[in-house]
């Protein structure tokens, strides 16, 4: 008898390095959906992959409505071309998120880095160089 391979909760949270809590949390999203024997969850390879790209998805950021939209393309069927459409678009929107946020940081650490030169020239008592690090960030924040 070939019996399918299945996992235990804290199997599944040992190798994925998360918490039976989160994975719990999946299940009540309707992300995940283990068989019962009596209170014990029992998790098929079918869920193992689905968690696998559960937290795929959460690493690019991705909310879980859109994670469960690309798990039920998934489980339909695998490479139409309506599935790759939307995920390719899914793909860019999180590409470009994650670009303006690259931005941001970019010059938030500018602007850091302004501040830091500022507080340097304080310390040192020079204020003409606090004054001119000073100008500096106003002139970067206005433009």
């Amino acid at each position: 008898m070939n019996q399918e391979e299945t996992y235990t909760i804290t199997e599944l949270s040992r190798e994925f390095g998360i918490t039976p809590r989160a994975i719990r949390f999946y299940e009540d999203e309707g992300l995940l959906a283990p068989t019962r024997a009596g209170r014990n969850r029992i998790y098929a390879k079918r869920d193992r992959t689905r968690l696998r790209l559960i937290l795929r998805g959460k690493r690019l950021g991705l909310s879980l409505a859109e994670i469960g939209e690309l798990l039920g393309m998934y489980d339909g069927v695998r490479n139409s071309a309506p599935q790759l459409a939307r995920f390719l678009s899914v793909l860019a929107e999180r590409r470009k998120a994650i670009e303006q946020q690259r931005e941001d940081i970019i010059a938030v650490l500018g602007e850091i880095g302004m501040l830091e030169k500022q507080c340097h020239e304080l310390l040192a008592e020079n204020p003409e160089g606090a004054a001119e690090a000073r100008a500096e960030l106003v002139a970067r924040l206005q433009g």
